[in-house]
């Protein structure tokens, strides 16, 4: 462990400022289940697709039901102590600041600021039709109201705010719709199959190109948003590394990984530079 963290310890300070790109895997410790495992496997059933959510009334009504009970895991999760290492890494001004490609704002909840949420947040609730946002707090309390819910003890909570659930219990269940013009809601997260916004994807590219590296961490970079940032850092010669316990999409791009209790090896790291000024990590 000493050769590897001497290591990454040179990375970050021979390649500074860094931004960071994160995935599924940094928030697991916080309680929050992932999709894939460590070698980009769907660990359940897929996940609900944008297209279907936005065309099929019984699809929003199964993502609803699902998520009024899976929700609570994730707006109750505390940040860990991966988010914590890299908000102590910015303080120390190693990095300019992170990619996040999770919608449960732990990152913020952190400190760390000069945040991207690539695939929106969770916590954020806009109308399809009159682009209203809601508070994902607010639209839960409304759910409760107007359903009966079974025991979350009873149900297994899956990720981004899902849980596994009777039929006969989504059946029934009522769906909210916008409070001003009756639309249809949905969470302010791109869903599998739909497209960042150019705005983001732009603010993603400026943030590389302000920095002179990309660390990835604790993604297999499965979904193209991610992957195609690495390939953009690449393209514009930034340093890459990667620290992720399994294989990546970006392994024919890095220049050091490091896999095993990556997570564990980044904490160790942050605590050593933390005494680092802005003035120091910047010279």
């Amino acid at each position: 462990m000493d050769s590897l963290v001497a290591s990454l310890r040179q990375e970050l300070l021979e390649h500074r400022p860094w931004v960071a790109l994160t995935g599924a895997g940094i928030s697991a410790a916080s309680g929050i289940p992932t999709y894939r495992d460590h070698d980009g496997r769907w660990l359940g059933s897929q996940p609900i697709q944008h297209q279907e959510f936005i065309e099929n009334p019984e699809k929003r009504r199964r993502y609803w039901s699902r998520s009024v009970l899976g929700w609570p895991r994730v707006g109750e999760a505390n940040p860990n102590e991966t988010h914590a290492a890299l908000t102590g890494l910015q303080h120390a001004g190693l990095l300019r600041g992170v990619i996040t490609q999770n919608v449960d704002r732990l990152h913020q909840r952190a400190g760390s600021d000069n945040v991207i949420d690539l695939h929106g947040r969770l916590d954020k609730v806009r109308c399809l039709n009159c682009s209203a946002l809601f508070s994902r707090a607010e639209i839960q309390k409304w759910l409760e109201r107007h359903n009966a819910l079974p025991d979350i003890h009873s149900v297994t909570v899956r990720p981004d705010g899902d849980a596994d659930l009777p039929t006969t219990f989504i059946d029934n269940f009522v769906v909210p719709d916008c409070t001003f013009c009756n639309g249809v809601l949905m969470p302010d997260v791109v869903f599998f199959g739909g497209t960042v916004p150019r705005d983001t994807t732009q603010a993603c590219f400026d943030l590389i190109d302000a920095s002179n590296g990309l660390m990835v961490i604790g993604t297999s970079l499965s979904v193209f948003s991610g992957l195609r940032l690495c390939r953009y850092a690449a393209k514009q010669k930034k340093r890459l590394i990667i620290l992720n316990q399994g294989p990546t999409r970006a392994d024919d791009l890095y220049h050091e990984k490091y896999a095993g209790d990556a997570f564990s090896l980044l904490s160790i790291c942050a605590t050593e530079l933390a005494g680092l000024s802005a003035e120091q990590t910047y010279a």
